[in-house]
């Protein structure tokens, strides 16, 4: 490795040498407010620092790590997003006894595993950046040690994460067996040689069942309700958004072309998709937890996403992009939400404690009604622009079956959004929860990203441009 090198990972290292500085100011004096700025302040410097890298992309660094525009642009994500969940964090801890800091520790260390994983383009740095996300996000699941169903909720994702693993390691042995290489180009030129997928397909199979488990798409779903509702609310709002977002951006890098060479790839992620849209809209109907209904709604939005990524066109990868900066910036101001009605007994998850919200609080009431209507695909809305490109990219290659699902399973999505509308703006209940004064900083990202889920809403050609200019790298 060079200076260069050294330079293109500068990102990864800011956010490394943050998590440093936090563990060794909590070994000098423990502070929660120091924790916090230290932490803001490192993803911050990490977030300037894409901008500066982006002059030296495109730069392979080893064989294990690539630095390019598609690595950056999902890095930027990353950081954002894991600044938002930190400052949301801030206030939904300084209300709870005990030790708070070590949550900023793993935060970090969690946004450093989804870093790994976007520019990842070797099975090793693959694995490696998966498990510093996982074991982190154990402890983030179960921080609240009191709780039983957060104990739960952390026992269940290390179950789910363990068997992802297994799986994983399987799959990369079977491909390593066929290739003998371990870099994800092997699995996209391959197929196109016409050599033998005795192993190779089999590998692949298991490969996709890891990254299931860690998407919480079906049949690979079974705890993630579980697992959103258990854990605290800015800790669901990272699981949800940012970790997820690093693991669909690595499966873009590692299946760009397979799906499309390889019937039974295709196959495999078509029934995924279709299970994922009906089984996550279908169970959202009967929940009255806000949390649960956000968790089945996930599994469907990632059986949208999975529609475009099936199209496997530039076009498709641009929409994926899309639809997951949409995704992100609606489900943090949701999760943000429940975060900030929350008290120091338990999370605001019920529907009931969302009965009359618009007069009580309407300002909150109007950001969720805005965050829901941008989940049901309404126009004027990120979520809106993000669907008609996904179906655009699934109408590219003429995949009509899946489209035809997509638009079923989003009327159906219809119900449970605008049932939480009505709740909404329902009478205010006879003993209403007193309303605490929302702090700053949450109310500086409340607002920051509901007015961004409304300008690229209505005007999304600034963030399209961003997209075309660094998704084209991908490879």
């Amino acid at each position: 490795m060079n200076a260069n090198d050294m330079l293109a990972l500068l990102p990864l290292l800011l956010i490394a040498g943050t998590a440093m500085v936090i563990m060794l100011s909590l070994a000098v004096k423990r502070s929660h407010e120091l924790a916090a700025v230290l932490t803001l302040a490192g993803l911050a410097a990490s977030f300037a620092s894409v901008f500066a890298v982006a002059k030296l992309v495109p730069r392979q660094v080893t064989s294990l790590l690539l630095v390019d525009g598609y690595a950056l642009f999902y890095l930027g994500l990353i950081i954002a997003s894991a600044a938002a969940v930190a400052v949301l964090s801030y206030n939904y801890f300084a209300k709870h006894d005990g030790q708070r800091e070590e949550l900023y520790l793993l935060l970090v260390l969690a946004t450093l595993g989804c870093g790994v994983l976007v520019t990842s383009v070797h099975f090793v740095s693959f694995l490696l950046g998966l498990e510093i996300l996982s074991i982190s996000l154990y402890g983030m699941v179960a921080y609240f040690t009191d709780r039983g169903q957060a104990l739960e909720a952390g026992i269940k994702y290390l179950i789910l994460a363990s068997a992802s693993a297994a799986f994983l390691l399987f799959g990369m042995a079977l491909i390593y067996a066929e290739t003998g290489t371990m870099a994800f180009s092997s699995i996209r030129h391959l197929p196109a040689a016409g050599s033998n997928l005795a192993l190779l397909l089999p590998g692949i199979a298991l490969c996709v069942t890891g990254i299931g488990f860690k998407l919480g798409v079906v049949p690979f779903h079974l705890w993630t309700p579980d697992v959103y509702q258990g854990a605290p609310a800015p800790v669901a709002a990272f699981v949800a958004t940012t970790s997820k977002t690093a693991v669909v951006a690595l499966l873009l890098r590692f299946l760009t072309i397979a799906p499309q060479q390889s019937s039974a790839v295709f196959f495999l992620f078509s029934a995924i998709a279709v299970a994922s849209m009906f089984a996550g809209n279908l169970l959202a109907l009967r929940q009255d937890n806000v949390k649960r209904v956000l968790a089945y709604s996930s599994i469907a939005h990632f059986g949208y996403i999975l529609v475009a990524f099936l199209a496997g066109t530039i076009m498709a990868a641009g929409a994926v992009a899309f639809y997951l900066v949409a995704y992100t910036v609606t489900i943090l101001t949701a999760f943000g939400i429940v975060t900030v009605l929350s008290n120091s007994d338990s999370d605001a998850e019920d529907l009931k404690d969302y009965c009359g919200l618009f007069w009580r609080r309407p300002v909150l009431a109007s950001i969720f009604t805005a965050v829901l209507l941008s989940l049901a695909g309404i126009p004027a809305t990120m979520g809106f622009v993000g669907k008609f490109y996904i179906l655009a990219s699934g109408a590219n290659v003429s995949a009509w079956p899946l489209i035809i699902v997509l638009v079923l399973t989003s009327v159906i999505g219809l119900f449970y959004y605008l049932r939480i509308v009505i709740t909404l703006f329902s009478a205010v209940p006879e003993h209403p929860s007193s309303a605490q004064r929302l702090a700053w900083g949450s109310a500086i990202v409340l607002g920051g990203l509901a007015a961004l889920l409304v300008w690229f809403g209505v005007y999304p050609a600034p963030l399209l441009g961003l997209i075309r200019a660094t998704i084209g790298g991908l490879n």
